[in-house]
């Protein structure tokens, strides 16, 4: 029998990550999943909560406290790793977070967004966009390379990043854009704020662009994910985003699984959703 192919799903405790763990878990492939989230009491629940939903799975899951926006955290995940099981196959780098959930919003975007926190007068505008910045983009990329000498051990290595709301080509031709024209004026009132969430997924592009350029001698294949509009639990707005055409958040995960085994090898270095290739 083929050993299991080793993936590491940052953010895997809830959301899309959540959905992903479970199909990998639940492949006719062998693979050991890594499910990291921000602390190993959250891992450790979402792995319990896992196992009870796939009590049929053939293939394994392991527990690993890693948060991003901390280069101590990720270094402990590292040393964990490379002592057991030693490499990794895929790195999908999923994580995100989001507002307080008493801030009622439809958070389904991947990645972290503070806009609504602004909005409402919770953040300030520097912490906004830093934040968002610190998880989607800095942090997306101290992982990687921190967890580099692990996937280079892989005979197929896979690095993903996660893309969302980020296509300047689109947003250039427009009309792209979640707000409707505003009157003159100032301050605009804006209700729904995405844009320091978009500036972090767009640098995130060029990150994955970039990576995928300094890794082409040694193999590593690299993609800019996008899940798609998925209704997930963040924000207690589930029912009202899938009533707006949103879909299950196992539809990332069902993506995520075709990239890592080869189903989109054809658009390497490219960012892709579940209908093909997406202009940046």
């Amino acid at each position: 029998m083929a050993s299991p192919k080793v993936v590491l799903i940052t953010g895997g405790n809830s959301g899309v990550g959540y959905e992903a763990v479970k199909i990998f878990l639940e492949a006719h492939k062998p693979y050991h999943v890594l499910l990291a989230a921000r602390s190993l009491e959250k891992a450790t629940g979402a792995v319990e909560s896992i196992k009870k939903e796939c009590p049929g799975a053939k293939n394994t899951v392991e527990a690993l406290a890693l948060d991003v926006t901390s280069d101590e955290s990720i270094k402990k995940a590292f040393e964990q790793v490379k002592a057991n099981p030693g490499h990794v196959d895929a790195l999908i780098n999923n994580a995100g977070t989001h507002p307080p959930l008493s801030y009622n919003i439809p958070l389904t975007f991947p990645g972290a967004t503070f806009d609504p926190e602004f909005v409402a007068g919770n953040v300030s505008l520097r912490d906004c966009f830093n934040k968002a910045y610190d998880v989607n983009v800095t942090g997306a990329h101290i992982t990687s390379w921190t967890f580099m000498p692990l996937l280079l051990k892989s005979a197929d290595p896979r690095l993903l990043f996660v893309a969302g709301l980020s296509h300047m080509t689109v947003a250039n031709e427009g009309p792209y854009f979640p707000t409707p024209p505003q009157p003159a004026g100032w301050p605009k009132q804006i209700d729904f704020e995405t844009i320091g969430y978009r500036c972090s997924k767009t640098a995130l592009n060029m990150l994955m662009l970039d990576w995928n350029h300094k890794l082409k001698a040694d193999g590593v294949k690299v993609w800019g994910v996008g899940p798609g509009f998925l209704a997930t639990n963040l924000g207690n707005m589930k029912e009202k985003v899938k009533g707006m055409g949103g879909g299950h958040p196992s539809e990332g995960g069902v993506l995520y699984k075709k990239v890592v085994e080869g189903e989109r090898d054809d658009q390497v270095g490219k960012i892709i959703d579940k209908d093909g290739l997406v202009p940046l």
